[in-house]
């Protein structure tokens, strides 16, 4: 584990050096909301909400939105928890140098603390008054996310973000659960889905801040591989992901609507993959590599949304 008091020092983009961060006052709301990773936090609690309406069995209204907010509680965890333990290489990045801990807002105590209690707090809530194998995913989810992901696999190995997805495809299983206290197959498809999503997503940034990961000392594809290798295995994982994201149509719970989403958004996915794949220097490398991070986000919202929408369509009408 980390050592607590860890020297923090923030990345002077203009200066291209590493620069005392300034003393300012105690963390306010906002920084310890900023601790949560909230942009994280709206796709896991999007994610796990798909998951609880596709069950074929539901919870009291209140029981369900208790559910929810846990879901989304214990992903604030892994974020608070992952940003204590990565104080020191947040620091020399340029992306995440403006986080609380490298800037001084927030201390690494603190935030250790903030996590630890939003860990313990959701996954207790959940399990008691919902059910306790929800309570025990949201748990290995947290769990998975720091000691795995965050401990070992992100500064030891080029396969930290295939191995430690994980962590984040969980959620749609996490929501099942809560609704049925089981786990099925349609929950694990959901999983597969986000699992196989998580690289060429991350990939995709990574090829175009490798000078971070470099500065940090992580063993990112791009910088372990090179970016030729880091564009074969997008395109690799991409072609995995098209077809399999076709599995919900198949397998009866992604109706026509989602069926065209998925079809159409795939195509577009492979296509953005394909141009990184060919487009290899200059700036139009890194274009090409911006355009399939921010699309890749889109297309898994958008494959989610079309099971919602469907899903909630038949449930107005049933």
């Amino acid at each position: 584990m980390a050592e607590l008091g860890l020297e923090t020092r923030a990345f002077d983009g203009a200066l291209k050096r590493p620069v005392d961060p300034p003393r300012l006052a105690d963390g306010s709301v906002g920084d310890f909301i900023t601790l949560m990773k909230p942009r994280v936090m709206a796709l896991v609690i999007f994610t796990a909400l798909v998951g609880m309406v596709l069950a074929p069995q539901g919870q009291h209204p209140a029981l369900a939105a208790i559910a929810l907010i846990c879901i989304a509680v214990g992903a604030g965890a892994s974020g608070a928890l992952n940003m204590w333990y990565d104080a020191d290489i947040d620091s020399l990045m340029q992306r995440t140098a403006a986080r609380p801990i490298p800037r001084g807002r927030v201390k690494e105590e603190e935030a250790l603390a903030f996590g630890v209690v939003l860990a313990v707090g959701s996954v207790t809530v959940l399990g008691v008054l919902v059910n306790w194998t929800a309570g025990a995913l949201l748990a290995l989810t947290i769990a998975f996310y720091l000691f795995v992901y965050t401990m070992w696999l992100k500064r030891r190995t080029q396969q930290n973000i295939v191995i430690g997805g994980a962590a984040g495809a969980f959620p749609p299983m996490i929501g099942w659960a809560a609704m049925t206290g089981t786990v099925s197959l349609e929950s694990l498809v959901l999983f597969l889905v986000i699992f196989l999503w998580t690289p060429p997503h991350f990939w995709a940034l990574a090829l175009y801040r490798t000078r971070d990961y470099q500065r940090a000392g992580l063993p990112m594809l791009p910088v372990v591989a090179g970016p030729d290798e880091t564009r074969k295995q997008i395109v690799v994982y991409s072609a995995l992901l098209v077809p399999l994201a076709l599995a919900p149509a198949f397998m009866g719970f992604g109706g026509p609507i989602y069926t065209l989403a998925a079809i159409v958004l795939g195509a577009v996915f492979l296509a953005f993959a394909l141009n990184v794949y060919r487009v290899r220097k200059g700036r139009q490398a890194d274009r090409a590599a911006r355009q399939l991070f921010a699309f890749s986000i889109f297309y898994l919202f958008g494959l989610f949304a079309a099971l919602l929408a469907e899903r909630s369509v038949a449930l107005w009408f049933a």
